[in-house]
């Protein structure tokens, strides 16, 4: 029985410690997560010297120069920083890309574009993950993601909005993305 004991323990530790690397979660079949098309929006005004509107009540978690807004499987992060470098389409491929890649969970399907919206051009990476696991189930979802970087004079916000892969929320991330305004 001892000897069974170790060898099993011994297994297991091994392969806990072969499994560094995360694999990508299935996506739903009929995924949850579609905000709806009423959604009622408000402003949010941050220190920081920009405004954007998020959709009225969801919950709000701040953590120092991060706040994210989310709802079920939804989430709107705003990173809050300084930049010296421009970010461009270049910048985005040689720093953005690999940080995200190695920050992220299985992060796959990465795609690098510039975007107009009403506060000015900005570059856009949109790419799929892996969702945190729930504090409960441990239950993990596949999330389609789109970061969107607004720079001015030093200032960045990458604005990034997540839901299950599927979810039809082009509207509203749309919407969103245009209401991005420096103060």
């Amino acid at each position: 029985m001892k000897k069974m004991f170790l060898f099993t323990f011994l297994v297991l530790g091994t392969s806990l410690l072969q499994a560094h690397a995360e694999t990508p979660v299935a996506p739903e079949v009929s995924p949850p997560g579609d905000i709806p098309d009423n959604q009622t929006f408000v402003s949010f005004s941050s220190p920081a010297g920009f405004t954007i509107k998020v959709p009225e009540g969801w919950a709000r978690k701040e953590d120092g120069t991060t706040v994210t807004f989310s709802d079920k499987y939804n989430h709107v992060t705003l990173q809050q920083g300084d930049t010296v470098q421009p970010i461009d389409e270049a910048f985005a491929k040689t720093s953005l890309v690999p940080d995200l890649q190695k920050s992220g969970r299985a992060v796959s399907d990465v795609a690098i574009k510039t975007a107009t919206f009403k506060s000015g051009s900005t570059v856009v990476l949109t790419y799929d993950s892996n969702s945190e696991p729930n504090a409960v189930t441990n239950k993990q979802l596949r999330e389609e993601n789109e970061t969107l970087y607004f720079v001015k004079n030093g200032k960045r916000v990458a604005v990034t909005l997540s839901a299950p892969k599927g979810a039809d929320n082009v509207d509203q991330w749309l919407f969103m993305a245009n209401s991005f305004r420096w103060k």
